[in-house]
Parts: C-alpha cells; sequence; structure tokens
C-alpha cells in the first residue's frame, strides 16, 4: 500500500509518454510554421510581389535575434531561473505572437493599409547592420516582407526557447528510463511536420479555386494555438508531478561567461560545431527553396480540374498514407519479433511506393518533396542504435558529408536534363530527395551525442548553447544568400517557376565539401588525441 502511494505521474508509462505527446506535438506544430510559406514561393512573387532576395531574407530573419541580440542565450538563462513550466509557456506564447503578426502582414488588410505606407517608407537603412551587411530589410523590400520578417524573428525566439526547453523536459520525466528513444520519438514527430507543411500550406492557399496566401499562415496560426493549448495541459502536469515528488525542478548550471574560455579552447568542439553549421546551412535553408527548385526543374502536365487528382480529398488521402509510412518504418525498429518487424517494414515500404505514386499522379512539387522525411523518420533509430553499440560517429558524418554533396549536385546538374520526361525526373527527383532526407539523419545520431565527449560535463549546457548559436548564424545567412544569388543569376526573369538553381545548389554542395575535409580531420583528431568519438556510447 505504500508503495502504491509513492508512485507518481512519471512511474506511470502511460503518464510519461502522454507528457512527451503533448511537448511533441506542440513542436510539430512550431516546425510546421517554420517552413509554411516554403512551398508557396512562387505564389508569394505573384500575389505579394516577393522576390527571391525578399523571399530569402524574410526566411532568414527567424534566427536574426537568437544570432545578433544572443536571445539564444538570455533563453537559457530564462529556463535556468523560471523552470521548465513558464519557459514553455512563455515560448508558446512568444511563438503565437509572432506568428499573428506574420499573418497580418501577409493577409489582404494589410494591403493598402496606413502600416504598409508606413513600413514602405520606413527600415530601409537600419544604422550600423546596413554597415555590417547583416540588416533585416533594405531599401526596396516589399512592407509585407518586413513586417513578415518581424514576426517571423519573435516566432524564431520563441521556437528556440521551446526546444531546448522540450530537451529539458524530456530529461525531468525519463531520467533513468527511455530517455534515447523518448528524444528520438519527439525528434521524428517534428521531422513529420516538414512534410505535413508540404502538402497542406499549398492546398489551404489554393483552397475552393481561389489563391489566397493569407490561408496557409491562418493554418500555421490555428495549429500554434493548439499547440500553446498543450503546453498548458503539460503545465498541470508538470506541476502535478512537483507536487508528488516534493523536488524542484531540475536546473543546469545557467551559462557562464568563464566556461567560455574552456570551451573554445576545445580543437574538436569548433570542429563539430563546424561540422553543424555547414550541415544544417545545407538543409534547413534548401527546404526552404526545394519545393520552386522542383518546379523550375520538372515537368508538370495539369490535372484536370474534375479529376479525383485534382480533388481536395486526395489530399487527405495522401497524408494519412505518408502517415502509414511513418509509422511503419518508425515501429519497425522496435519490434522484437521477426515476423512482426518484417511485416511494419514491407507495411512502410508499399505505403511509400503508393505516396510516391499518388503525388507524380497530382503533378504536384510540393507533394514530392513532402517525401523528404519518410526515411529519416525510419532510419534514424537505426543509426542512433548503431552508434550506440557500434560507435563511428566521425566516419557517419564524413559519409552524411558525400551524401549532401551527391544529393545537392543530383539536384543542380542532373535532375535538369530530364526536364521534358515526366516520369524519369519525378523518379530522380525521388530517390535523390529519399536520400537527402536518409543524410540529415546522420546529424542527430552522429554528430549531437559527440559533444559530450569533447567537453566537461559540467559545461555540457554552456557547449550546446554555443553550438545553437553558431548554427543558427548558418540558417540565418543562407536562405537570404541563396535568394540573393537567384536574383543575381537569373536576371528579368518574372516567372517563378523557369529560374535557375544551378549556382545555389553548387554553394549548398559546397558545404557539403567543406563538411567532408572537416570530417576527415576530425577523425585524424580523434584518432591522434583518444577523442573517442569512433568508440561506442555504450560499453
Amino acid at each position: 500500500m505504500t508503495e502504491e502511494i509513492r508512485k507518481t505521474l512519471r512511474d506511470s508509462a502511460a503518464m510519461r509518454w502522454t507528457a512527451l505527446l503533448l511537448l511533441a506535438l506542440a513542436m510539430f506544430c512550431a516546425y510546421i510554421f517554420v517552413d509554411i510559406l516554403s512551398p508557396i514561393k512562387d505564389l508569394m512573387l505573384t500575389q505579394r510581389g516577393w522576390d527571391s532576395t525578399a523571399f530569402g531574407t524574410m526566411q532568414g530573419s527567424e534566427t536574426f535575434l537568437n544570432v545578433f541580440v544572443f536571445f539564444l542565450i538570455f533563453a537559457g538563462i530564462i529556463l535556468d531561473k523560471m523552470g521548465v513550466r513558464f519557459t514553455a509557456v512563455l515560448s508558446g506564447a512568444v511563438m503565437l505572437f509572432g506568428a499573428l503578426i506574420k499573418y497580418y502582414a501577409v493577409s489582404e488588410s494589410f494591403i493598402g493599409s496606413s502600416m504598409e505606407a508606413w513600413f514602405t517608407a520606413h527600415l530601409n537603412y537600419i544604422p550600423g547592420f546596413d554597415e555590417l551587411g547583416v540588416s533585416p530589410f533594405y531599401e526596396g523590400m516589399p512592407a509585407s516582407a518586413k513586417v513578415a520578417a518581424i514576426g517571423f524573428m519573435i516566432f524564431g525566439c520563441g521556437t528556440e526557447m521551446g526546444g531546448i526547453t522540450v530537451s529539458r523536459g524530456i530529461v525531468k520525466w525519463f531520467k533513468g528510463r527511455e530517455m534515447a528513444l523518448a528524444m528520438g520519438s519527439e525528434m521524428a514527430l517534428a521531422r513529420l511536420g516538414v512534410a505535413t507543411c508540404m502538402i497542406f500550406s499549398p492546398f489551404f492557399a489554393k483552397l475552393g479555386g481561389s489563391i489566397d496566401v493569407s490561408r496557409s499562415v491562418a493554418f500555421g496560426v490555428v495549429l500554434l494555438c493548439i499547440a500553446l493549448i498543450m503546453i498548458i495541459v503539460y503545465f498541470f502536469m508538470d506541476k502535478k508531478l512537483d507536487s508528488q515528488t516534493h523536488e524542484e525542478e531540475e536546473k543546469d548550471d545557467p551559462f557562464k561567461i568563464s566556461d567560455l574560455g574552456k570551451i573554445l579552447s576545445s580543437q574538436g568542439f569548433w570542429l563539430v560545431s563546424l561540422l553543424c553549421v555547414l550541415y544544417y546551412s545545407a538543409i534547413f535553408p534548401f527546404q526552404k527553396y526545394a519545393v520552386n527548385m522542383l518546379q523550375c526543374n520538372l515537368t508538370f502536365t495539369a490535372v484536370p480540374e474534375d479529376s479525383f487528382w485534382a480533388s481536395s480529398s486526395v489530399t487527405i488521402v495522401q497524408y494519412v498514407i505518408m502517415i502509414i509510412v511513418a509509422a511503419g518504418a518508425f515501429a519497425s525498429n522496435f519490434q522484437k519479433d521477426k515476423v512482426r518487424r518484417v511485416l511494419f517494414t514491407v507495411a512502410s515500404v508499399v505505403a511509400l511506393v503508393v505516396y510516391c505514386y499518388m503525388g507524380y499522379m497530382r503533378q504536384s512539387a510540393e507533394s514530392i518533396f513532402a517525401v523528404f522525411p519518410l526515411l529519416a523518420v525510419g532510419i534514424t533509430p537505426i543509426l542512433g542504435n548503431y552508434v550506440d553499440h557500434k560507435g563511428k560517429a566521425a566516419t557517419m558524418l564524413v559519409l552524411g558529408s558525400l551524401l549532401l554533396i551527391f544529393c545537392h549536385l543530383t539536384f543542380a546538374f542532373i535532375l535538369p536534363q530530364f526536364k521534358g520526361s515526366e516520369l524519369g525526373g519525378v523518379v530522380v527527383a525521388y530517390v535523390t530527395i529519399l536520400v537527402l532526407g536518409a543524410s540529415f539523419s546522420l546529424v542527430p545520431a552522429a554528430l549531437w551525442p559527440s559533444v559530450p565527449k569533447l567537453v566537461e560535463p559540467k559545461i555540457i549546457g554552456s557547449a550546446y548553447a554555443l553550438i545553437f548559436w553558431i548554427q543558427n548564424i548558418g540558417l540565418w545567412l543562407f536562405p537570404l544568400l541563396i535568394g540573393k544569388v537567384l536574383d543575381k543569376t537569373n536576371p528579368n526573369v518574372t516567372d517563378p517557376t523557369q529560374l535557375n538553381y544551378t549556382w545555389p545548389l553548387v554553394m549548398l554542395a559546397m558545404l557539403g565539401v567543406a563538411a567532408f575535409f572537416i570530417g576527415l580531420y576530425l577523425k585524424v583528431i580523434d584518432k591522434r588525441k583518444g577523442i573517442g568519438l569512433e568508440e561506442p556510447n555504450i560499453k
């Protein structure tokens, strides 16, 4: 009887996985909003006058405050001082506030308003930032893009705050239990947000036969409202847990300036940080342009409006099939019975083939790119388990870099050769996108678990904060650079589906080349100094 009384919510598998589900779904909604305009870049040009430079500047603004105002560091301090519950609710509220500003910026209400006139005449020159070449605005930037950038900056602060808070929350609920599985599951669900965005953003923008880009953003805003509700429910669950354990919220050592010297003096830390920024800069900014890149390099035939493939119901069906692919691939990793494991795998593969067929029949670039995270969801647990038991983290990072180079060069030089071949181009696109998604799985499986081997345990939190800050520099810079390169290399091109993406893709491939050589050097340093990156995590 006494043992029953001492049991807490954390001791119940159902309750702790419910807590994880609440946090994971909240981040799932956040990741959908991150790329909510990516699948409709062409519509932003025709409907709001955003050229590639304006689009890239707005997309890069998400991380501007985190990088140049150091909000990422402040978010860690808030988390340390105020705890998981307060910071989780704050992050949800900040994300929603920023999203509402972005919605207003792209809505019909903004067009012709006094707000539009003011932003057209102002924020064309920001002292200091313009001189450094890092201003989030520029003269001639559409007013709607400026206001959307402001909203996206605020949203980005909430997203980063939410990311580190979710990690702390998982540690609190799963410490001593299935923590690795919990973190992997949260990450897998978040990845599905990318596919969800690619499928539903164009769906809402074109709903009813009339184009309204604000509907896509409104869809994201509604999801963020749901996310905030989930966070509030988690707030009360977490509070109940603390009342049962009579413990104060666990706090990591706060970020200290004195820690910088220890971290920055580590050669291994710098190599891993550079790998991180190169890797993520070649993936996340690309996602924001990928759909438009496919529109420019594939040949699509208009689907008859009265056919099933042009109906709204096909979007729902394809999304359900996508969930089957992801769920089957993910679940197969945790089946002890061989027969059940094979059945889950076969079901997932069959569903993937059906999904790809539907994407081809829909003649939709966004539907094709939505396949990007599906293979990653299935193999992330496999790769993580391999690193845990077999090691070879540095080798896997080198392999990931090679895959990055292969994929971006394929998009740049091989895919355009299939323009005019409907089936051939789509097959090349599908295979390359799936391989790129697989390479992305190597980062969480190999890179993040390597950090604790490079720095002292008491400064791991500070090290991660610095890595995230360095990573955000790339996530701010490269969406902007891609947009500028597109405009420079496509003068006088007014059709958003006729852009030449060769040079932006070559630039991203060069990031993979740099990551490859840094990975090789990291292997040399690891062997020379015995850091243990090639050794298994579980011994």
